[in-house]
């Protein structure tokens, strides 16, 4: 396969720096990035399914694949891994990833996708005909071209009719490129619409990727641990397990941010387990948008996404006026005085002995 323009990249598995969490608990690597990598790839039972009508439709080698699914479901991972799978040699591909951009345009971003030089001013016909005879050189090389566009729901409905043109044209007999498109699931009505008719009528497989189930979360969480070296530390409750699909609905980077942040917090409060408490506990932290400041953020190269890791501190304090309800806010306070104090030590040595090294 030819890839000549990528849109998600991988992370590299070796972490000279680290996060707080990553040296804390043994791990070689951060094991719930954002950024798609195949190396953490988990295999739902919905994944298998896209997978299967992924290669479906390219042994059509024509006409459209869909595959929708909501934010953060593993679109991108799922077409990463499908190249894998396949023979390198046999595909030259083109990867776009749209906001909103004209016809015209995405004729441009396919065409510089596929490696083609586009000055420009160029008339139309002219990028057609260039993009005909890549299309041959490819096909004479046994390579078959395919255009992955991303984000497709942005697209207007030019440019998609742009993307119908072009796998209306043929050489020898052959449909030119075949097309894979993503996108969130507002996609799927805009295809149904009348507008998009003749465009759907050329989609040869159509999949919507849905979430992780309750057990499948919980093998996902680990499956992405043990791939950067975890071997039981820190130990998860069962019941932390099912928190974390409470909170995220199963969806894989909801699941990643969330899991990123229990960790950082557990860390930092020195946890040899993880449980449920902890996993409500920043998650509501979260879901409230609170930001518990960029102190830890700062410490050890800990990344972005870890720097409210302190926020899951703030407890809250009991309320009302009565002598029992006065105890329990003072010792709610006093629990919550005690842990960040750990915690600041806890900052305060990893400073030291960064300034060490």
């Amino acid at each position: 396969m030819v890839s000549t323009k990528t849109s998600c990249s991988s992370a590299s598995p070796n972490n000279s720096k680290g996060t707080v969490y990553e040296k804390f608990y043994g791990l070689s690597g951060p094991p719930f990035l954002l950024t798609p990598d195949t190396r953490f790839f988990f295999s739902s039972s919905s994944h298998k399914r896209a997978i299967t009508h992924l290669v479906y439709g390219l042994d059509q080698r024509e006409g459209f694949i869909v595959i929708t699914g909501e934010v953060g479901a593993g679109k991108t991972m799922l077409v990463e891994q499908l190249w894998l799978q396949l023979n390198r040699n046999a595909y030259a591909v083109s990867k776009v990833v749209t906001t909103q951009v004209s016809g015209d345009d995405l004729l441009r971003l396919t065409m510089d996708g596929f490696g083609l030089n586009v000055v420009p001013g160029t008339e139309k016909s002219i990028l057609l005909r260039r993009f005909e005879n890549m299309v041959r050189e490819q096909r004479s090389a046994g390579r078959r071209c395919v255009l992955v566009v991303d984000e497709v729901q942005n697209l207007s409905f030019a440019a998609l009719e742009e993307l119908r043109m072009l796998s209306n044209i043929t050489i020898e007999g052959k449909a030119s490129v075949q097309t894979i498109l993503l996108g969130q699931p507002q996609f799927r009505p805009i295809l149904a619409s009348r507008d998009a008719e003749q465009l759907r009528q050329r989609v040869l497989a159509s999949f919507h990727l849905g979430p992780l189930s309750e057990v499948e979360t919980r093998l996902y969480i680990e499956h992405r641990l043990k791939t950067v070296g975890w071997t039981g530390n820190p130990r998860w409750e069962e019941d932390a397990f099912s928190a974390a699909y409470r909170h995220t609905g199963g969806t894989p980077r909801r699941v990643n941010t969330l899991c990123s942040r229990v960790l950082q917090f557990g860390a930092l409060d020195e946890r040899s387990e993880i449980t449920a408490e902890m996993v409500n506990e920043v998650a509501e932290e979260m879901a409230e948008g609170l930001n518990g400041g960029q102190t830890a953020a700062l410490v050890n190269g800990a990344s972005e996404h870890d720097s409210d890791s302190l926020a899951p501190l703030r407890r809250a304090v009991p309320t009302g006026d009565g002598p029992g309800d006065v105890l329990r806010r003072i010792e709610a306070l006093e629990q919550a005085s005690a842990r960040q104090d750990r915690i600041f030590q806890r900052i305060v040595k990893l400073l030291a002995s960064a300034v060490e090294r």
